[in-house]
């Protein structure tokens, strides 16, 4: 196996590329699902159990991430028992059925419905979670870790993009409901073909006896995450990244209304710019560390969002320059990017090969709770009438805070940073 010398040409790789396509493919049908979903209870006024769209929109998120609580600890031991490729195959078949039901949910304007096809889809999600990241070290050589983690957050920022502009642009339009539905068949359905190339992994662990009980193994399988404790910190620090990373986002239709004046496709735009720098500091940091892991990215990302959501505040507070505010987000997610790849390339190399799948279980558990804490976080910050700006503060000063922390937990963080910036962090 030879190492590739550019990230891009792991896209011309049989070893990559059907598993590249087939997670773009699924990142982009649950958001294209998600906002045509949205669409239809915000602007078509569809009832869904008596309760306002403003409450139906943020039950949808949460019926999108119950199934990674409830069963991504299932997914994991799935994932380690069973040769990989043949359980991708099984996961994208059963995508079409829900395609299906999707499709008549939307023809027969059945938004409660739609609903529960959401959370099929969650659930669909979790299960392809764990094996989208266990696989590629079963693939990839180690110098190609973090090339390929690059590429796969790239591709999954950007497709979680296009399937949102797809599901808000396309849904309104004249026959928008037969358009959506046929377009989710059609991606659901290449999806399956391009899987079909993914090449076989083998099972690591085919004598592992499967625990169907949700609540129990959810727990368990964190003790897979111990050793070495850097795995543990790993999982902490991504969850992180979701937590910061859910607050922005959730702030981006108050800050183009409230604080900007702007139109609608402001908030398109900026969700433009956000995905676009996370893909771009993947990659770029793919390209920079020429295929060793290191952690000097994960500092560089820490400080350069602490500084870029200060930026953000000060200019939100005292200049809410539309361009200025725009390129900032934009450099706080290409740090964003720098952040995230060395940390999941350093969970995969440093967990053990025969129940990786499901620390990545674990990984998606623990994402999950921090994206769920970040909405509580900010429902409280508002109700205590923080501005738009102040959030943007918030999120600064916790995210240094969180640098100390992690520096604490991890000498190997604390060198890094002491190396690329001449901190003196006491341990």
């Amino acid at each position: 196996m030879t190492a590739v010398s550019h990230p891009t040409q792991l896209l011309k790789q049989r070893r990559f590329a059907p598993l590249f396509w087939t997670q773009f493919f699924n990142a982009f049908n649950d958001n294209f699902l998600k906002n045509a979903l949205i669409i239809l209870v915000e602007y078509r006024s569809a009832p869904v159990w008596g309760l306002p769209p403003a409450e139906i929109v943020a039950l949808a998120g949460g019926i999108f991430i119950l199934p990674f609580f409830l069963f991504s600890a299932l997914a994991g031991q799935i994932a380690d028992k069973y040769e990989k490729a043949h359980v991708i195959r099984w996961i994208k078949r059963i995508e079409i059925a829900i395609m299906c039901l999707a499709t008549a949910g939307f023809l027969f304007h059945q938004p409660g419905f739609l609903l529960f096809v959401l959370f099929a889809m969650g659930l669909h999600s979790t299960f392809f979670g764990p094996i989208k990241y266990s696989i590629l070290p079963q693939h990839l050589s180690s110098e190609e870790l973090v090339a390929g983690n690059a590429m796969v957050e790239a591709g999954t920022f950007v497709s979680i993009l296009l399937g949102t502009i797809a599901g808000g642009v396309i849904f309104p339009l004249p026959h928008g409901r037969w358009m959506v539905s046929i377009g989710l068949m059609l991606i659901a359905v290449i999806g399956y073909v391009v899987c079909l190339w993914i090449p076989n992994a083998r099972a690591v662990e085919p004598n592992l006896k499967i625990n169907f009980e949700p609540i129990g193994p959810s727990i368990q399988i964190f003790r897979f995450t111990k050793k070495p404790a850097s795995v543990f910190w790993s999982i902490v620090a991504i969850s992180w990244f979701w937590f910061v990373g859910a607050i922005m986002l959730s702030i981006f239709p108050p800050l183009c209304k409230e604080v900007l004046h702007g139109p609608e496709w402001l908030v398109t735009t900026y969700l433009a710019l956000f995905s676009i720098g996370i893909a771009t500091g993947s990659l770029l940091t793919a390209r920079l560390s020429r295929g060793i892991l290191n952690l000097s990215f994960v500092s560089a990302g820490f400080v350069g969002i602490t500084i870029f959501a200060a930026i953000l505040w000060f200019l939100s507070s005292h200049d809410p320059n539309t361009v200025l505010i725009g390129l900032n987000l934009f450099l706080f997610s290409i740090f964003g990017g720098f952040f995230i790849v060395p940390l999941y390339t350093l969970m995969q190399e440093r967990s053990e090969q025969e129940n990786r799948s499901r620390v990545i279980a674990a990984n998606n558990i623990l994402n999950a709770f921090f994206m769920v804490i970040a909405s509580l976080a900010l429902l409280a910050l508002l109700h205590f009438h923080f501005t738009i700006a102040e959030v943007m503060l918030f999120v600064s000063i916790t995210n240094l805070l969180m640098l100390f922390y992690m520096c604490w937990k991890m000498p190997e963080l604390k060198l890094a940073t002491q190396r690329l910036f001449g901190l003196r962090l006491r341990a």
